[in-house]
């Protein structure tokens, strides 16, 4: 018996442990033509083809520049593939597991301080959130909006005066697990909101006349999992019928042309939309809270990573929204001032042009419900560090970001009924 027990913790040990992406690089490739997109298309059926972006196999196109995960075991191949077929390809990532342990660049201030320069796991968020309601009682509070599938809780702090009627703004992070300056730039804003009312004169007057309800982390178990047992994890953490494998791509789990893609239907696939509509119990909790709180929210913006856009609908049609001329004009000064901090350059425009079509996101949800301004931020960088932005870029990233949100802001306060 005292044999038997240890080889069940070992078993158990292993079953847990995390997952490495030793000697896994990221490529990227310019696609000059139909033939080298359709190359790409075959090579992500026999292999496993981790998109970063497209986000999938089945938006590869002709003139598009992409980028993709590969295992060490499948690398020399599809680099043995894209030179027969003479295809400008370079190295992103050369050792993903590298990258990975040098995203923690930057030294904690002081332990136990909450730090807004380095990444913080879901416990150091929910603890953060306690503090930003017992720090500032009178401008901040904690609303519990549903759960998760794992049954943690999904909290949206709302900034501003106690008053419901006034005009607001509804903002979220971290709805794919993978993209973790999304919630390191939510946690900025509440506390750059909260610590500069009263003192920075564009901050005080928006929270004198509206309210933000920001969700830090949309994705909390997938975040959680992200931390614990595979950083490049993107989806939720429900179970599939029918299937071994795991999640549903929250971002395509929205009622805004939900099946006009069939390309989702897959359980295993990076973006599986589902079995239906809203079937996830994130994606109901934040599509309920919206719509019980429609008279008031005039904006919604989501933050993604990464590519350095700012993208508005639609995503499921090239048909421009009734209001174009207005978001385009939002969207290009929000990007220019952006700029002017670190001159980070964005692109802007539709998502289906400007990135690529996509069905059952929140963006084009939001905007069919009456919310005419809605806005995706992807943010830093462009395909240097991709998904693992070091903790370096966290503060510029989130600085430049800011003045952007306060622009929109400040747009929203002006000319909405």
């Amino acid at each position: 018996m005292r044999f038997i027990l240890p080889v069940g913790l070992i078993a158990t040990t292993l079953a847990i442990a995390p997952v490495r992406f030793d000697r896994e690089k990221v490529l990227r490739v310019k696609l000059q033509d139909e033939k080298q997109a359709n190359i790409i298309k075959d090579l992500a059926q026999t292999n496993q083809l981790d998109f970063w972006y497209p986000d999938a196999a089945h938006h590869v196109a002709a003139n598009m520049t992409i980028d993709f995960r590969v295992s060490e075991k499948e690398s020399q191949s599809i680099q043995s593939s894209l030179d027969q077929n003479k295809m400008h390809y370079e190295i992103l990532i050369h050792d993903l597991q590298e990258e990975i342990e040098k995203q923690f660049d930057v030294k904690e201030d002081i332990p136990g301080r909450h730090s807004y320069a380095k990444y913080n796991n879901w416990d150091k968020i929910v603890a953060w959130t306690e503090k930003m309601v017992h720090r500032h009682p009178e401008m901040v509070s904690r609303i519990k909006i549903g759960t998760t599938v794992e049954d943690n809780p999904l909290y949206v702090l709302k900034i501003g005066k106690r008053d419901e009627r006034r005009k607001a703004i509804f903002m979220d992070c971290g709805i794919h697990a993978r993209e973790w300056i999304s919630p390191a730039f939510c946690q900025w804003f509440v506390y750059q909101a909260a610590k500069t009312y009263g003192k920075n004169k564009i901050m005080t007057k928006l929270l004198d006349r509206m309210n933000f309800y920001v969700l830090p982390v949309f994705n909390v178990d997938g975040y959680i999992w992200s931390w614990t047992q595979n950083r490049m994890w993107r989806k939720n953490r429900s179970k599939n019928q029918n299937s071994n494998c795991i999640g549903t791509d929250l971002n395509r789990n929205f009622n805004a042309s939900w099946n006009s893609f069939p390309n989702t239907k897959d359980p295993c696939a990076e973006t599986y939309r589902g079995p239906e509509p809203e079937s996830e119990k994130e994606t109901k909790a934040v599509t309920d809270f919206i719509r019980s709180h429609l008279k008031s929210i005039k904006a919604y913006i989501t933050f993604h990573s990464y590519s350095q856009m700012l993208l508005f609908p639609y995503g499921y049609t090239s048909k421009l929204p009734p209001n174009y001329k207005d978001l385009a004009k939002v969207a290009k000064i929000g990007t220019d001032v952006l700029s002017t901090r670190y001159e980070t350059r964005y692109i802007y425009g539709p998502i289906a042009s400007t990135i690529y079509p996509t069905s059952g996101s929140s963006l084009d949800w939001a905007y069919n419900l009456g919310i005419k301004h809605t806005f995706a931020f992807e943010l830093r960088d462009k395909g240097k560090f991709c998904f693992l932005l070091p903790e370096s870029q966290i503060k510029p990233t989130c600085k430049e970001t800011l003045l952007a949100v306060k622009f929109i802001a400040k747009h929203i306060l002006k000319h909405t009924s």
